[in-house]
C-alpha cells in the first residue's frame, strides 16, 4: 500500500520593512491585551529576522517584548551569540522544524519579520549552490593566511562583482564561500540566488502578507525609533557588547543600530564614539536607505498580498488570517 500523504502545513508570513508595525500588529491579535485573538491559543511565531537571533542585542534589534513572549510563544529568537555566522541555510533549515513541530503539536505557524531573503527563500527553497569542497576551502585559507584578504578580495570583485558589492570586507566566512562556489561550479555565487528552485514547497501551503507604509511615513517612524532606541539605552547595549569582547568584525555588530558606534583609529582596532548624536543620525540614515532597498527586494517574494498599514491594517489581517485557516481546521474530535 502506497504510504498515506502528508498533511499540508499552513503557514502565514506576515513581513515589512523595519519600523513598518509588525510586531505592533502581533500584539493587536495575539497578545496578552488582544481585545479578540484570532486563532486563539493556537498560534506560535517564527522569527524572520537576522539579527534577532543574537543574544544581548535587544534593543537595536528591536525584539518582542518579554510580556508579549511569555503570551505568545517566539521561536529563532536569542539562539546564536554575536560572533557566530548564521547563515540563509541554517535559517530555512531551524524554519521548516519549528513550523513541522508547531504543526505536528496541533498549533498554527505565523513566520513575522523583515528580511526579505530568509523570507523569499523559506518560500522559494534554498538556491542549489553547489556542496562545499574541503580541498579548494583549504586552499583558500591557506591564501588567506599567507596573503591576506585584499587579493581574495580582488579575485571576488573580478569574478562575482554582485557578491563582492553585497558582502561586507570583514565577512571571511562569505568571502571564502563565494570564492569556492565559483572555483567549484565556474559560476559566481549571486547566480545560484538569481537562478535558484521555481517556487515550490510541496510541504507548505502559504498566506503572504506584506505591510505597506508611505515612505515619508515610513521615515518618520524609523526616525522616531532609533531616538527611542537611544533613550532606551542602546549605547549602554553596545557598550556590555563591546566590553564582552565583541566588535563590528563580528556578524551580529555588523547589524544597523550597533555599527555605527564603532570607530577605527588604526586598522584592526575599534573604539566606540563619544559623538552620540553623530551616531543617533548614523543609524536613523542607515536604516532609512535599508528599508528602501527592503521594499525594493519584497517586492520579487511570490504570492504576496499587499497591506496598507493606515489607518488600521489589524481588521483586513485579521480576516485574511482566519479565511485562510478555516481551509486548514481540524474536524471535532
Amino acid at each position: 500500500m502506497p504510504e498515506p500523504e502528508k498533511p499540508l502545513i499552513p503557514v502565514c508570513i506576515l513581513f515589512g520593512p523595519t519600523a513598518s508595525g509588525k510586531t505592533a500588529i502581533l500584539e493587536k491579535l495575539w497578545g496578552p491585551d488582544a481585545a479578540r485573538k484570532v486563532l486563539r491559543g493556537e498560534v506560535e511565531i517564527v522569527s524572520a529576522d537576522s539579527m534577532q537571533v543574537y543574544r544581548g542585542m535587544d534593543i537595536g534589534t528591536a525584539k518582542p517584548s518579554a510580556a508579549l513572549q511569555a503570551a505568545l510563544p517566539h521561536h529563532l529568537i536569542d539562539i546564536c551569540n554575536p560572533d557566530e555566522q548564521f547563515t540563509l541555510g541554517r535559517f530555512v533549515h531551524l524554519a521548516d522544524a519549528c513550523c513541522a513541530d508547531i504543526a505536528r503539536r496541533g498549533k498554527v505557524p505565523v513566520l513575522a519579520g523583515g528580511t526579505g531573503f530568509y523570507i523569499k527563500h523559506f518560500v522559494q527553497g534554498l538556491p542549489e549552490a553547489p556542496p562545499a569542497d574541503k580541498n579548494i576551502r583549504r586552499e583558500l585559507k591557506e591564501a588567506l593566511r599567507r596573503r591576506g584578504k585584499a587579493p581574495l578580495l580582488e579575485a571576488l570583485a573580478a569574478w562575482d562583482p554582485e557578491s563582492a558589492r553585497r558582502i561586507h570586507p570583514n565577512d571571511t566566512y562569505r568571502i571564502l564561500r563565494a570564492l569556492e562556489v565559483f572555483r567549484v561550479s565556474g559560476r559566481p555565487l549571486s547566480a545560484f540566488a538569481a537562478t535558484g528552485p521555481a517556487p515550490s514547497r510541496p510541504e507548505y501551503r502559504f498566506l503572504i502578507l506584506g505591510l505597506e507604509r508611505d515612505r515619508e511615513d515610513l521615515y518618520r517612524r524609523i526616525d522616531a525609533r532609533c531616538a527611542q532606541m537611544f533613550r532606551a539605552g542602546l549605547p549602554e547595549e553596545v557598550r556590555r557588547l563591546f566590553d564582552a569582547g565583541y566588535a563590528p568584525t563580528d556578524p551580529g555588530l555588523r547589524a544597523i543600530g550597533y555599527k555605527e558606534f564603532f570607530v577605527e583609529p588604526e586598522p584592526g582596532v575599534f573604539r566606540l564614539s563619544t559623538d552620540l548624536q553623530g551616531v543617533e543620525t548614523l543609524v536613523a540614515r542607515n536604516s532609512r536607505r535599508y528599508a528602501k532597498r527592503q521594499r525594493a527586494y519584497f517586492a520579487s517574494i511570490p504570492g504576496l498580498t499587499w497591506i496598507g498599514a493606515s489607518p488600521d491594517p489589524v481588521p483586513r489581517i485579521r480576516e485574511q488570517v482566519e479565511s485562510f485557516f478555516r481551509a486548514f481546521a481540524r474536524p471535532p474530535p
